[in-house]
This record gives C-alpha cells, sequence and structure tokens, in this order.
C-alpha cells in the first residue's frame, strides 16, 4: 500500500512541474518547401535540442538496395559542400554541441543538442548536409566496409540480433519489414552509386521530414532562420508510397539458429499486432509490461525467480507505421533447456488470456506508465523524441498530451482481450538459437 501511494505521489510531483504544459505551448508550421516544423519553447536551461525525423527506414527499401537507410545514417556525417568531411562533428562539438543519430524500419532519426545561442549553426550544418550531402566514391567504399564489418561483428556477437532477424525473416512473408534494418550482406556489398544518389534525393527531401525543436529558443527566430536555411531546399516528388499489407498468419511458424558458442537457449517470439494508431495500442503496451516490467512480472517471477529456467526475460513492441510484431524475449538458465523455456512462456501467455489479470497488477503498470511518461516531458530532449513520435506515429503530436488518460483507460478486461486475440499459435512466430546441432531436439 505504502509503496503504490509513493509511486503516486511521485507521479503527482512530476506532473506538476509540468502541470501547465500544453498543445498551445507547441508551434507547427510548414515551409514552402514542405518540411514540417514544430518549437516548443522551454527557457528553463540555456540549452535546446533539434530532432529531424526522415521518414526514411529499412521499410522503404526492397531486394537489392536493403540496408541503404541505415547506411545513410553514416553517410551523412561524412563531409557536403561547405562543410567537409569530419567538420560536421567538428563545428558542432567547437560550439559546444553533441550529436547522434539512429536507423529504424521506419525513420531515420539525427538528434543535435547545443547551447541555444549555437542555433544558426545548427542550421547551417543541416542544411549543407541535407542539400550538399557529398557521395564521395572513396568515402562511399570505406563506409561501405564499416557497415559490412558492422553486420557481420553485430550478427556474430548478439544472439539478440541473430535471432531477431530470424524471427522477422519467417514471420513476414511480404511486408519489408522481414530483412534487418542493416541490410543483406549482398546489397551492401552491391549498391551503386545511382542507388546512393536516388535514394538521398528521394528520401532527404525537405518534404519527407518533421523538425522539432524544444529548449531555449525564440519561435520567430527558428522560423527565420528555417526559412533563411532549409526552404531554398526544394521539394520532391513524395516517395511511392508502402501499399504491401502483410497477408493474415493462419498457422505457427519456427526459426532456428544455430551458434555453437552460445552457452544457453535463446529463445524469441512474435505475435502480429497491429499499428500505433490501432485502439488496441495502449492494452498492448501495458501487457508487456504485465509479463516483464519488473521482478513482480508475470514472466520475470514466474520463470527467472519461482522456476529459475530462464536468466532473462523482456518485451519488445517497436513504434510502427504498420502493422509488426509483439515480441517475447528469453535466455534460458543453465539448468533449462529451449523447449522448457518456451512452455513455461506459453503457459503465462495463456493464463493471461484465459483467466486474465488482478486489479493490483492493472495499477501497478498504469502507475508505472504515469511516472515513466511524466519523467520523460520533464527533459527536453525525451519531449522534443515524444513530440516527434507521437506526430508521426500516432498521426497528431496533441495525442502525446492525451497518453496519461489514454493509459488510465485501459481495463484488466482490454488485456485479457488483446492477449487471447493476438497472443495465440496461429499468430506467432517462434525462434530457437542454440548449440544444439540438432533443431529437432527442441520440438515441442
Amino acid at each position: 500500500m505504502f509503496k503504490r501511494l509513493g509511486i503516486c505521489l511521485l507521479a503527482l510531483a512530476v506532473f506538476s512541474t509540468n502541470a501547465e504544459m500544453s498543445p498551445d505551448d507547441i508551434t507547427k508550421f510548414q515551409l514552402k518547401n514542405g518540411m514540417t516544423i514544430m518549437v516548443m519553447e522551454d527557457h528553463s536551461i540555456p540549452n535546446a535540442n533539434m530532432y529531424i525525423f526522415w521518414k526514411a527506414g529499412s521499410r522503404n527499401e526492397y531486394p537489392g538496395t536493403t540496408g541503404l537507410a541505415h547506411f545513410f545514417e553514416h553517410m551523412m556525417f561524412n563531409g557536403a559542400k561547405k562543410y567537409g568531411p569530419k567538420m560536421f562533428d567538428r563545428t558542432m562539438e567547437a560550439n559546444g554541441g553533441a550529436n547522434n543519430a539512429y536507423t529504424s524500419e521506419n525513420l531515420t532519426v539525427y538528434t543535435n543538442w547545443f547551447p541555444s545561442g549555437a542555433l544558426e549553426v545548427i542550421f547551417d550544418l543541416e542544411a549543407d548536409r541535407i542539400q550538399n550531402l557529398a557521395l564521395d566514391p572513396e568515402i562511399v567504399e570505406s563506409e561501405r566496409g564499416v557497415v559490412t564489418s558492422e553486420r557481420s561483428t553485430g550478427l556474430e556477437n548478439s544472439n539478440f540480433r541473430a535471432i531477431w532477424g530470424a524471427v522477422k525473416n519467417a514471420a513476414f512473408s511480404a511486408h519489408p519489414y522481414s530483412w534487418s534494418v542493416i541490410g543483406h550482406a549482398s546489397d551492401i556489398a552491391n549498391w551503386t552509386l545511382e542507388d546512393l544518389e536516388s535514394f538521398h534525393k528521394t528520401y532527404y527531401a525537405p518534404n519527407n521530414a518533421v523538425m522539432v525543436i524544444v529548449g531555449a529558443v525564440d519561435t520567430a527566430e527558428v522560423k527565420r532562420l528555417a526559412e533563411q536555411y532549409i526552404e531554398p531546399i526544394p521539394a520532391q516528388k513524395p516517395p511511392r508510397k508502402i501499399h504491401t499489407v502483410e497477408p493474415e498468419q493462419k498457422g505457427e511458424r519456427r526459426a532456428y539458429v544455430h551458434k555453437p558458442s552460445v552457452s544457453s537457449a535463446n529463445i524469441m517470439m512474435g505475435f502480429h499486432i497491429p499499428a500505433n494508431t490501432h485502439e488496441d495500442y495502449y492494452p498492448l503496451i501495458m501487457l508487456g509490461d504485465i509479463l516483464t516490467s519488473g521482478n513482480s512480472a508475470r514472466l520475470n517471477s514466474e520463470l527467472i525467480f519461482e522456476q529459475q529456467v530462464a536468466d532473462q526475460v523482456f518485451t519488445y513492441i517497436p513504434d510502427s507505421f504498420d502493422p509488426n510484431l509483439f515480441y517475447i524475449y528469453g535466455v534460458a538458465s543453465q539448468s533449462a533447456d529451449a523447449a522448457t523455456l518456451e512452455k513455461a512462456i506459453i503457459k503465462e501467455i495463456n493464463d493471461v488470456a484465459r483467466n486474465g489479470i488482478t486489479e493490483q497488477e492493472l495499477q501497478k503498470v498504469k502507475n508505472q506508465k504515469l511516472v515513466e511518461f511524466y519523467r520523460n516531458v520533464a527533459e527536453i530532449n525525451n519531449r522534443a523524441d515524444l513530440i516527434g513520435r507521437y506526430e508521426l506515429f500516432h498521426g497528431d503530436f496533441r495525442k502525446m498530451f492525451t497518453a496519461p488518460d489514454d493509459f488510465q483507460k485501459v481495463t484488466a478486461q482490454d488485456i485479457q482481450r488483446v492477449a487471447a486475440k493476438y497472443l495465440v499459435k496461429r499468430n506467432r512466430t517462434v525462434g530457437v538459437l542454440d548449440s544444439k546441432e540438432d533443431s529437432n531436439e527442441n520440438d515441442l
């Protein structure tokens, strides 16, 4: 009781610091070239950040060009017309800033953190690499080698990446979510310069991006700088829409990855679920937390602490434009094999689907989501990320402000319903990664 009260009081305390925050605090406008820009002033510290969300992920590739979205995450730091090789990072660091980037199935996102006085420099840097990125053949080949090494090393060193790729490939028979973000080795080796030029022109067009700036900035100044540096960059013909719809899965699929060096079996299950915009999004997110968030969560308490058949277990639901997968990943303990762990996971899933959850479990997860949300919006960096994600994945940044209520509206019946609807045998793909040569030893 006291623990729950403490969580609620913490959430209330964090909420009070952001109680006056509303959608009206965000100014949204569009440049003549189609780039969407959102600004939220916050003068609590003399810093700001800029997130640029490019709608360019692995879903925008096709066989023969897989991995290009991730490749450009590397290339965008390798020089343009005004700021040559290595000058992007050096210039930003000289102005007190830092940056990062990541690529997903749906997006490539570039993040800049900087003192607010460096805002114009950041705009100048971004405009240069958007419009004038240098695709120097020598640098292209150098980065091709880096990506090739990253791919082989990642698959060799990461059990998660190895089994994840196998599950995605088995679960998706039509949709481009079937391949990994880093791409196929043979595609990486054979991209042409024309492939690169076409991808950059199409997907790094201003009308294919959303920019979010949060921090100690003046909105009018942001608009002036955006019009000066970004607006002259011409729009391009919009990319072709992804029209491929993954067919309904009507039977369990299985994948096996043999890895002699693995010390204990790994299990991954993927269940097809709708995209973020679907009404079941919030119940599914909360179901994932009920299963694996904290020591008292269903899978953690039962599989790790009670039965001791797992050393690790977690769920993962990617933000997604199209229907994707609800992942459950487990690492077996030394005393358990893959089949034992798989049966134990399925038993707990079926218990939720058949018997539901307790009110205590529901309230615990609601408290967790509330605290998590307000901790995120309390920091300008996480807030910029959330604004962009809600704008893109949920269709409107304003839905970020209703998220706490949307989580609170979820009922125990909603949790049971989505478990019974999506986490079923005919809808699942099971991946096993093990050192055993004969995968039949793991059949149920």
